[in-house]
């Protein structure tokens, strides 16, 4: 997702959202984006309406594992992109970590990736 473009036209970094669900091992895996939790922004507990509402004022991307997010919430017309794990297990997670990079890549504003 390249967003703006710095010096040398290297894409900036993304601003990205962790769902409280998943690993806080993602924070450290995706460093080179502006990386924060939803206990880091105060939001942990909060229902997905709302915390996606808050969201897409500050971040660019949404990673979280709930597969029934597409289902509860109404995602058209959405800037905030959306990446799907399919568990929150560590060890599946860290299987990902190619797979997760390359969509960060890829991702336009309102996108919606299952890995």
């Amino acid at each position: 997702m390249c967003l703006s473009t710095g010096l040398g036209g290297r894409c900036d970094a993304v601003k990205i959202l962790i769902d409280e669900s998943l690993p806080r091992y993602l924070k450290r895996l995706l460093a080179d984006h502006d990386v924060q939790t939803a206990q880091d922004m105060g939001w942990a507990g909060l229902k997905n309406g709302p915390l996606l509402i808050r969201a897409e004022s500050l971040f660019d991307l949404f990673l979280t594992a709930d597969k029934n997010l597409r289902y509860q919430q109404n995602l058209r017309g959405r800037t905030l992109s959306i990446i799907v794990f399919p568990s929150n297990r560590l060890s599946i997670v860290k299987t990902l970590e190619g797979k997760l990079k390359a969509s960060i890549e890829q991702v336009t504003g309102g996108s919606y990736i299952e890995l």
